[in-house]
């Protein structure tokens, strides 16, 4: 279930938006200012923000900014009224990986987010290790599947290749997310997210943590 940030100060679009997004399979985070979005953002756990451009506190322009000159490269779909060239041509230039105008087609935003999340997470190969399968953008235990997200996924494969080696943060860090993308601590998050989802098949216990250093997976090779 990819987690999705959506910062628009119209309480209405913001709810039509966590109920659509929702239905369609995202875990979606509302906020309606700039500054609350910049804070959202800056966490490095979503794995993609759709943001309007007209806000208090900060415009999108400046979020956009501030969160691409701290290295977060997590996929961003504008949102504006302005429909003009320039416009969208300056919030490309800034770093959008998309621009919507509204009043914006629903299943257009949906195909665009789809398009982002698979553009920036890559599928990875696949690879067997016991009842462990990672296929594309699928994983299953035991023939199960274990409903990833795509950096979930990404997490899995990096220990994943590494069976019995111990894989730093900072490692999982550059490899998930790209150098200096992302707080430490969002390694955490998504492994704690990893963890419920393995439980749940029965796998508890796969993830295993070195204090101090990182985390391993032991499984066949």
């Amino acid at each position: 279930m990819p987690r999705v940030l959506v910062v628009d100060d119209e309480p209405g679009l913001r709810a039509a938006l966590v109920r659509g997004l929702g239905a369609e399979g995202m875990d979606v985070v509302a906020v309606g200012d700039g500054p609350t979005g910049l804070a959202e953002a800056s966490s490095g756990t979503f794995d993609a923000v759709v943001l309007d451009i007209v806000m208090p506190g900060l415009s999108g322009y400046r979020v956009l900014e501030r969160l691409r000159a701290q290295g977060i490269e997590t996929p961003v779909l504008l949102l504006s009224a302005k429909d003009g060239e320039v416009d969208q041509a300056d919030g490309l230039d800034l770093g959008a990986d998309g621009y919507l105008v509204k009043p914006f087609s629903f299943v257009v935003l949906v195909a665009q987010l789809r398009a982002l999340l698979r553009r920036r997470v890559p599928a990875a190969v696949t690879l067997v290790r016991g009842p462990l399968q990672l296929d594309g953008d699928t994983a299953t235990w035991d023939g199960r599947d274990l409903g990833l997200a795509p950096r979930e996924l990404a997490v899995l494969h990096a220990l994943a290749v590494r069976p019995g080696a111990v894989v730093t943060k900072d490692d999982l860090l550059t490899t998930v997310w790209g150098d200096g993308a992302a707080a430490r601590n969002v390694v955490e998050v998504y492994v704690g997210y990893l963890r419920r989802k393995l439980a749940a098949v029965g796998a508890d216990g796969l993830v295993v943590t070195e204090r101090g250093r990182g985390y391993r997976v032991d499984l066949p090779t």
